[in-house]
């Protein structure tokens, strides 16, 4: 049916858990590189031995969302604290091939990915003899099969055992039935109908559903709804001269099974030898010498994009601070992320847009200007907004 003239579009669920707090875990074969890649982007100390499951347990760490706007409010505010946003990291062991029927921990694993919320697919695409390759030979773009099967796999396999549990009822119920029945019914098509859609080898995430339909996939956690980034673990050498035999072989394959995801080439070794230096000027004298920058901001960025996340900002003399929330949160929904109470006795809300304020140099120029912005508390947040809750508590997080 359509929807009335002048009614409101209807807001598009999106896949995946609701919430700010959203993860991110690094998925791969053994000895990819993964856990040194966590080891410097969160100077941890989880295990990085070489051989298949030295990280049996997830390995959980924050690492800060670099924003230069940020930086610029700290300047300018100069308060006495300075809070990023963050993403959670998610360390997980390698899987095999074969992981979906239990093989190497394979259950375990993939229940791993599970519980969270996106997926940096890391690649191995260096040599190196001391560090065996779990299926023998190079071949990136069968690595990349490997993985995604597996994950294919473990969705059909949940979804064909939420079929097998709930056909009989569904056939008692012949064409008849309550509100109930007909609800049940029609979550069961749609099980059906994603299934299919996996079992011929694409991933829910690659299809167009309808809210509906988003509903009930959302209640399977499945792991090919996830979002997912693309690491491409190159040699430091590499790296430093931007070429890698291996990188256009698995750009191919990306684009002809998963077109428009992203790819970012980085070399462990480098970050791991970058985030062992004891000071910034090391560092930096490091990076000058090699010529290149760490990868990591790109890759932070783009898994918090990803996730369909973005920040907003508070700023005073006491805190400067980015809150995560959702692309396309309310206001309401902003508020949320730094109080319940605040949400729910929200008023209006001031809004500075970034831009605008560094453009007019300060507050009160952008004031003098008209550029002090007042919004309703379901008007939509943007990215880079600085803003001025307006509630029943007072005005709040200046």
């Amino acid at each position: 049916m359509a929807p009335k003239k002048g009614a409101p579009a209807e807001e598009k669920l999106q896949l995946g858990r609701p919430g700010n707090n959203l993860k991110i875990g690094v998925v791969g074969l053994p000895n990819v590189g993964k856990s040194t890649f966590f080891n410097a982007i969160t100077n941890s100390a989880v295990a990085a031995e070489n051989y298949p499951f030295c990280t049996i347990d997830p390995e959980e760490s924050r690492v800060a969302v670099p924003d230069e706007r940020l930086d610029w409010l700290n300047e300018k505010y100069k308060p006495a604290g300075k809070i990023p946003a963050f993403l959670t990291v998610i360390d997980i062991a390698g899987l095999v091939k074969g992981a979906a029927e239990g093989a190497g921990l394979g259950n375990a694993f993939l229940s791993h990915i599970s519980a969270v919320d996106g997926i940096f697919h890391m690649i191995r695409a260096f040599t190196d003899p001391d560090v065996v390759h779990v299926e023998g030979e190079m071949d990136p773009a069968r690595d990349l099969e490997i993985i995604h099967n597996e994950l294919r796999l473990k969705d059909v396999a949940m979804l064909n055992k939420y079929i097998d549990l709930n056909q009989r009822v569904i056939d008692r119920m012949g064409g008849g039935g309550s509100v109930e029945d007909k609800k049940k019914k029609d979550e069961f098509a749609i099980v059906l109908r994603v299934r299919d859609w996996v079992a011929k080898g694409n991933d829910v995430r690659k299809g167009e559903w309808s809210n509906k339909d988003i509903e009930v996939i959302n209640a399977q956690s499945l792991l090919t709804a996830k979002p997912v980034t693309y690491l491409v673990n190159v040699s430091e050498k590499d790296y430093a001269r931007k070429k890698n035999k291996y990188l256009l072989p698995i750009k191919k394959w990306i684009d002809e099974n998963n077109p428009g995801d992203k790819l970012i080439p980085f070399s462990g070794v480098f970050e791991s030898n970058l985030a062992a230096l004891p000071d910034a000027a090391q560092r930096k004298a490091y990076t000058e010498e090699m010529k290149v920058e760490s990868a990591f901001p790109k890759i932070i960025t783009t898994g918090y994009d990803s996730l369909n996340l973005m920040h907003f900002f508070t700023a005073g003399e006491k805190e400067v601070r980015a809150w995560t929330c959702r692309k396309g949160a309310k206001m309401t929904d902003a508020a949320r992320s730094i109080h319940n109470d605040i949400a729910d006795s929200l008023i209006q809300v001031d809004v500075m847009k970034f831009d605008e304020l560094k453009a007019a140099g300060g507050e009160a120029e952008l004031k003098a200007a008209g550029r002090l912005l007042t919004r309703s508390k379901d008007a939509i947040i943007e990215d880079g907004d600085i803003v001025y809750f307006r509630s029943g508590m007072g005005r709040a997080k200046k």
